[in-house]
């Protein structure tokens, strides 16, 4: 849904004003590889926290089993 909502948006867009359309056909995959490695480093300190957690919950989990 978000797809489809980006690409009427950016029909209105060009039939609005045609040279900013194309403009953003050019910026948007720019800013997306800008914001790339934040994100990658965003999902691994979620990976690094959660087994992080997991490490110090594990004998918790363990005296709750017994």
């Amino acid at each position: 849904m978000r797809v489809f909502l980006s690409l009427a948006l950016w029909f209105i867009l060009l039939v609005l004003c045609w040279p900013l359309a194309l403009v953003m056909l050019f910026v948007f995959p720019l800013v997306w590889l800008i914001l790339l490695p934040f994100r990658i480093v965003g999902f691994t300190l979620d990976v690094v926290f959660s087994l992080i957690k997991g490490i110090l919950l594990f004998p918790f989990k363990l005296v709750k089993a017994i």
